[in-house]
């Protein structure tokens, strides 16, 4: 399966009826309270990928995480929200891998494989699409019943894009690639990341972010073929 039915996939996962969290005190059921992979979160599976990614619940120097395992397939974890964010809205959470993807290349269709990846997904707005836009989003609405959402931050451990770097997704600019991590540096350390949502969709797409409606953790290889393993700490949400 190529990256654009993977999007699209993810997007309609996304899209489906939410849990809604309230502006204050937004927070993702964390993986450290989790009695089993679906307390809060589902899987993210997609069609014509035999080979997933293998997602499991372990403990870590005392404190329980997910354990991503990706072996030249993919799959995910997602949290569906409703989450409409005011003047700053913080993510936060922690991660280590066990090696980046030397295929791995956030600028061409061939290496969109990342061990580590964090998607946040935004409401469409489709008063500020083009007529074609708003066609083609129709006619998946009517094919599959569901509404899609509208533009994506995709926080990456990358192979080589410089940290910092915002890129869009080698298959759709509605998606921006933010390398958070980069390279071998902190390869098998815990990375604690915090970023600002609210500026980096300001940066990403020019304008102010609307409600986020999905977020979603995933470890994959299908493009590189590549094996890797990540650990991801709890994820939380402050205003």
């Amino acid at each position: 399966m190529n990256t654009i039915t993977r999007l699209l996939v993810l997007l309609l996962a996304i899209a489906l009826p939410a849990t809604v969290l309230s502006q204050t005190g937004a927070r993702l059921t964390p993986f450290s309270k989790m009695q089993s992979l679906s307390d809060g979160w589902e899987s993210l599976k997609f069609p014509n990928i035999d080979q997933l990614t293998r997602y499991q619940l372990v403990t870590e120097d005392g404190t329980q995480v997910v354990k991503a395992t990706t072996s030249g397939g993919a799959s995910g974890l997602i949290a569906r929200v409703t989450i409409q964010p005011s003047e700053s809205l913080v993510l936060r959470w922690r991660w280590k891998v066990s090696n980046v993807f030397e295929q791995g290349n956030a600028r061409k269709k061939s290496g969109d494989d990342y061990p580590a990846r964090i998607y946040v997904a935004f409401q469409f707005q489709p008063e500020k699409a083009g007529f074609f836009e708003r066609a083609k989003r129709k006619a998946v609405e009517v094919l599959f019943g569901e509404s899609l959402p509208g533009n994506a931050l995709n926080y990456i451990w990358a192979n080589s894009l410089p940290m910092g770097e915002f890129v869009p997704n080698p298959y759709t600019d509605k998606t921006m690639m933010i390398a958070v991590n980069s390279g071998a540096t902190n390869v098998g350390e815990w990375v604690t990341v915090e970023r600002d949502l609210v500026a980096d969709y300001r940066k990403a797409f020019g304008e102010a972010p609307p409600p986020i409606v999905g977020i979603a953790i995933m470890s994959d290889s299908d493009n590189t073929g590549e094996t890797a393993t990540a650990w991801y700490g709890d994820i939380q949400l402050n205003q």
